[in-house]
């Protein structure tokens, strides 16, 4: 199998995955809903792939999603009050490993690529779509962070398939 067909990666499949035997039924059921993959940043800069985010129309527009408490860009947001919100195309695969801690990222997350400052912190200079966020709460919810933001600004160039995580993979919707 050529490496690119598996999304990058030498094997086909992952050699640390844990069997679905040994999952918890919610994580089966979790694994089973297609989620959005996004990127998430902050002024430091700090970043971190985030595959449970949900956004809400409304005034004002708010974004949630599930944060690592202990990531770095938990930190930076924390300290900031601010963050982007930047889904992903299928074309960013090694860039959603990178923020995720799957690929190396020799120089920092933000040294490979070209990266647009703003007031909300750093997003790839090719996104498609991006929101700059204030930090409005956030709460213990299962293993995870419960963040909520409202939506300051967004820009949204092209109209582009999303990358999907679904059952452990990225999938890409035709």
């Amino acid at each position: 199998m050529n490496p690119n067909e598996a999304g990058g990666r030498i094997h086909s499949t992952d050699p640390f995955a844990v069997p679905d035997s040994a999952k918890s039924p919610v994580r089966r059921l979790r694994g089973r809903l297609a989620a959005p993959v996004t990127i998430w940043t902050a002024p430091g800069p700090a970043g971190l792939t985030v595959s449970s985010t949900l956004i809400a129309d409304g005034e004002p527009g708010r974004v949630v999603g599930l944060i690592d408490e202990e990531s770095d860009f938990w930190d930076a947001a924390l300290t900031a009050g601010v963050f982007t919100v930047v889904p992903l195309t299928p074309a960013d695969r090694q860039l959603a490993d990178r923020f995720a801690g799957l690929m190396p990222s020799p120089g920092g997350l933000f040294a490979a690529g070209e990266w647009r400052e703003t007031e909300w912190g750093p997003v790839p200079a090719n996104a498609t779509a991006w929101a700059g966020c204030r930090l409005d709460s956030d709460r213990p919810c299962g293993w995870a962070l419960l963040v909520e933001g409202v939506i300051e600004s967004t820009e949204i160039a092209t109209a582009a398939a999303p990358l999907v995580h679904y059952r452990g993979r990225y999938a890409e919707l035709g």
